[in-house]
């Protein structure tokens, strides 16, 4: 007769096969992200040698098999220590690049929204009031008439043609006060940590 104690097999606490393949797979996955880390940053990593040696074998391997091969080693190796600094080195160098492109989405958002409405540039100015106004208002201008003789010079169906300096010069103005009321925000933050250190 079983008792309910001897229902319960031993080791079920272990993790599953479909989990440790799932932890075998994202470890490959960092091994294969700290290969695009500069040499010297992986360097200066904190790991054991013999999976820096792996990694570097693995960045000389070309063959498909060869390299799938030597990341499951890679992998397998990694099972054996504390993964967490490595992937934080790997997110740390993704980082400083995800800001650089949301700041650039943001440049361009602001370019179209002040070429698209007037009241936009109000918004602007309240939001950066270091902006010169007039060369803002005249890069407007001229980036505007610039796309429309692009609108009327394309050909039927086409798209039009590239929308001239004034547009580039927009975007730049717009990104550099963006960059500026950053730096600024940033400044005023560590001042406000100085002061509640002291």
């Amino acid at each position: 007769m079983n008792t309910p104690d001897t229902n319960i097999e031993d080791g079920d606490d272990r993790p599953s096969k479909t989990q440790l393949k799932k932890v075998s797979h994202d470890l490959q996955a960092l091994g294969s992200a700290l290969l695009e880390l500069p040499e010297n940053r992986l360097a200066a990593l904190d790991m054991p040698e013999n999976l820096r040696d792996a990694l570097n074998d693995l960045r000389g391997i070309r063959s498909h098999e060869g390299r799938r091969r030597q990341l499951q080693y890679v992998g397998k190796l990694m099972r054996g220590i504390d993964p967490e600094p490595l992937r934080e080195a790997v997110a740390a160098m993704k980082v400083p690049g995800a800001r650089e492109t949301l700041a650039l989405h943001e440049a361009e958002r602001w370019r179209d929204l002040l070429l698209a409405d007037d009241q936009a540039l109000t918004t602007w100015m309240g939001d950066h009031p270091d902006t010169d106004v007039q060369q803002l208002r005249s890069l407007i201008r001229s980036a505007r008439k610039d796309i429309e003789k692009a609108l009327q010079a394309q050909p039927a169906g086409g798209t039009p043609d590239r929308k001239g300096r004034s547009y580039r010069d927009l975007f730049q103005l717009v990104k550099a006060a963006q960059a500026a009321a950053t730096a600024a925000a940033a400044a005023r933050d560590e001042e406000e940590d100085d002061d509640g250190d002291e």
